[in-house]
C-alpha cells in the first residue's frame, strides 16, 4: 500500500492548484497524489474562465501565470444593460472601470485548456504524483484514509481532498449532504469571432430569461455565457448552424460587426448547491464539490480557488508546527474560513438571478433605478470591484500574492 500525506480526487483547476501549492509550501518531503481519469488524454475543455485579480496573484505566485499570460485577455471595463430581446436600444444602466490600481485589471479571461495544461506541467515539475484513474471506496483507519483506486491499487493518505466536481463521488461516499435547488435554467456556452475589436470590454445584458454575457478573449473573439430556461436552451443548442446563428445575433447585436461561432456549443444546467459541511473525518471538500453557484457574477471558479488558498495555508501552517495535515484542527480552521464567505456569495447570486431573470415590469423598474443609483456612487462601485476581484474579507496569502 502506497502511503502519502494528501490524496486529491480530481485533476481540474482546483485539485491541481492545491497540489502545487502544497508541494511548493512544504517541499519534496511532503507527498501529494492527484487522481483523475481525465489526466490521460482527455478532450480539451473548450470553455473560458474569468480569473479575478486575487486568483491571478495565486497563479503568479505558483509560477503558472507566466505560461498563460500571453493568452489572457484583461477585462478593462464592463457595462450592464437591462432590456428585452426585441428592444432596438439597450440603455446602459451601470458601468465599471476594470482596474483595481493603474495597470492591474480586476480580472482576465483565460481559456481553460491552456490553463489546465500549464497546471499539469507545473504539477509534474514540482513532483506531484499524477494518476489517470478514479478514487473508489475508502475506509478510515487509525490516522489515515485508505482509498481503493479504479486501477486496483490502494493508497493510504493522512488527508483525502474531494475536488471531483459538483457530482462529487467522494462527498457522497463520505455521507456529506448538500442543500440547494435547480433554477430550471441552463447556461449555453460558446465562443464567437467578430469583425471589430472589443477593446477589453465585458458586457452583461440582463434579458427576461437570464443574463447574456459577452466576455472578451484575445483577438477579435469573445466567450458567450447565455442563460435560458432549460428546455429552450436544449432547443437552441440543437438548432442547425444558421438558425443558431440567428438566435445568437438577436441577443449579441451587431455593435462588433459580423459574428461567427468558432467554438463548440454546449448547455450546462444551473442551480445552487452548498455542502452542509466542507469537512468530515480526514476529508475536505474544495471547489464545485463544496459549492455550486449561478454564473451571474462570474465567481464560481474564483470561489474554488479561495478554497484552495485557504486549505493550503491551513495545512502548511499546521504541518510546519509538526501537526497532521488531516487533523481536526486543520479542517476546522479551513471550514471556519470558507463557510460564511461561500454562503454569502450563494445568497447574493441567488438573489441577483431571481431579481433579473423574470418578466415583471415592476421588478424591472426597481432594479433599473437601483443600477442607476449604484452607477452614481463611485465608492460603492469600487467596493463591488474589489469584491469581484476577491480582495475583501480575510484574504489568504496566496491570493495576496505571498508565498506560503
Amino acid at each position: 500500500m502506497d502511503r502519502m500525506d494528501v490524496l486529491i480526487g480530481g485533476g481540474g483547476l482546483a485539485g491541481l492548484s492545491l497540489a502545487i501549492a502544497l508541494r511548493q509550501g512544504l517541499g519534496p518531503q511532503f507527498s501529494v497524489t492527484v487522481v483523475d481519469p481525465t489526466l490521460a488524454n482527455a478532450a480539451p475543455d473548450a470553455r473560458a474562465s474569468a480569473i479575478a485579480a486575487a486568483a491571478r496573484r495565486l497563479f503568479e505566485t505558483m509560477g503558472v501565470w507566466q505560461a498563460v499570460a500571453h493568452e489572457a485577455q484583461p477585462i478593462l471595463d464592463m457595462i450592464v444593460t437591462d432590456s428585452r430581446v426585441g428592444d432596438v436600444m439597450r440603455p446602459t444602466f451601470l458601468t465599471f472601470e476594470g482596474e483595481l490600481e493603474p495597470g492591474e485589471p480586476f480580472a482576465h479571461m483565460v481559456e481553460n485548456a491552456g490553463l489546465i495544461a500549464a497546471l499539469v506541467a507545473t504539477a509534474r515539475a514540482e513532483g506531484v504524483d499524477l494518476r489517470a484513474t478514479t478514487v473508489g471506496d475508502f475506509v478510515h483507519e487509525a490516522s489515515a484514509v485508505a482509498a481503493a483506486l479504479g486501477d486496483g491499487t490502494t493508497l493510504q493518505a493522512k488527508l483525502l481532498v474531494a475536488a471531483d466536481g459538483a457530482r462529487s463521488a467522494i462527498r457522497e461516499r463520505a455521507g456529506i449532504r448538500s442543500f440547494g435547488w435547480s433554477y430550471g435554467q441552463s447556461g449555453i456556452v460558446t465562443t464567437v469571432a467578430h469583425e471589430l475589436a472589443h477593446h477589453g470590454r465585458a458586457e452583461e445584458h440582463f434579458l427576461p430569461a437570464g443574463p447574456f454575457a459577452i466576455l472578451p478573449l484575445t483577438g477579435n473573439r469573445s466567450s458567450i455565457v447565455w442563460t435560458e430556461e432549460s428546455r429552450e436552451a436544449e432547443r437552441i443548442v440543437a438548432l442547425p448552424d444558421a438558425e443558431f446563428h440567428a438566435e445568437l445575433e438577436r441577443r449579441f447585436g451587431l455593435h462588433l460587426g459580423e459574428i461567427k461561432v468558432v467554438g463548440a456549443r454546449r448547455a450546462y444546467p444551473l442551480g445552487l448547491s452548498v455542502a452542509r459541511s466542507f469537512v468530515a473525518e480526514r476529508i475536505a471538500l474544495v471547489g464545485d464539490a463544496a459549492h455550486v453557484i449561478h454564473p451571474i457574477a462570474g465567481q464560481g471558479l474564483n470561489m474554488g480557488l479561495r478554497d484552495v488558498a485557504a486549505l493550503a495555508e491551513s495545512i502548511v501552517d499546521h504541518v510546519r508546527l509538526g501537526l497532521d495535515p488531516g487533523s481536526a484542527v486543520v479542517l476546522e480552521r479551513y471550514q471556519r474560513w470558507r463557510r460564511f464567505d461561500t454562503m454569502a456569495m450563494g445568497i447574493a447570486t441567488d438573489g441577483l438571478n431571481r431579481l433579473f431573470s423574470n418578466r415583471s415590469d415592476v421588478l424591472r423598474l426597481a432594479r433599473d433605478v437601483g443600477l442607476g443609483m449604484v452607477d452614481r456612487l463611485p465608492m460603492l462601485k469600487r467596493f463591488f470591484i474589489r469584491e469581484a476581484a476577491g480582495l475583501t474579507g480575510e484574504v489568504p496569502k496566496l491570493l495576496r500574492g505571498e508565498a506560503l
